[in-house]
């Protein structure tokens, strides 16, 4: 896997869900370099390497919190989905897997945050072809449900 994006936090040093696993997984030289990289702003994205991950790379993202963002929570998603694919492409990686970024305890409703994913993406692949691999790992057998019905659509 070229990266793993992380639903990171603004500090970027670790965290509960996603965020606490990837760096538990990662191991202590992830948080290291994190703590180099001098936070991170909601819908911006920066790269670390992967360490024990099965990934070359790890791509923080600060999703926002739902009902937090002055009305532009949509917009910071989708920046969230778009700034992570660019740094995949400057970085010259074939594959990416995404968590759903927001839905957990930052409260973004998962049907909305789908059909956000879904554009960002297809946006994205309709005018770049450098990605081979583009995958989403979801929490439950609904999440995923979730997306196979929005992405059918």
């Amino acid at each position: 896997m070229g990266a793993i994006v992380n639903a990171a936090n603004k500090s970027l040093l670790g965290g509960g869900g996603v965020d606490g696993a990837i760096h538990r997984a990662a191991g202590p030289e992830l948080l290291e370099e994190c703590k180099t990289l001098g936070g991170c702003e909601t819908g911006e994205a920066k790269i670390t390497r992967g360490y024990r991950l099965p990934a070359k790379h790890v791509i923080h993202t600060v999703g926002p919190v739902y009902g937090r963002g002055m009305g532009k929570e949509a917009e910071l998603l989708a920046d969230c989905y778009k700034n992570s694919l660019l740094l995949a492409k400057k970085h010259h990686l074939k594959t990416i897997a995404f968590p759903a970024i927001s839905t957990g305890v930052y409260g973004y409703p998962k049907e909305e945050a789908a059909e956000i994913v879904f554009k960002s993406v297809k946006d994205f692949t309709a005018r770049d072809d450098s990605l081979e691999e583009v995958r989403f790992v979801l929490f439950s057998d609904s999440d995923l449900k979730l997306y196979e019905s929005i992405f059918k659509k």
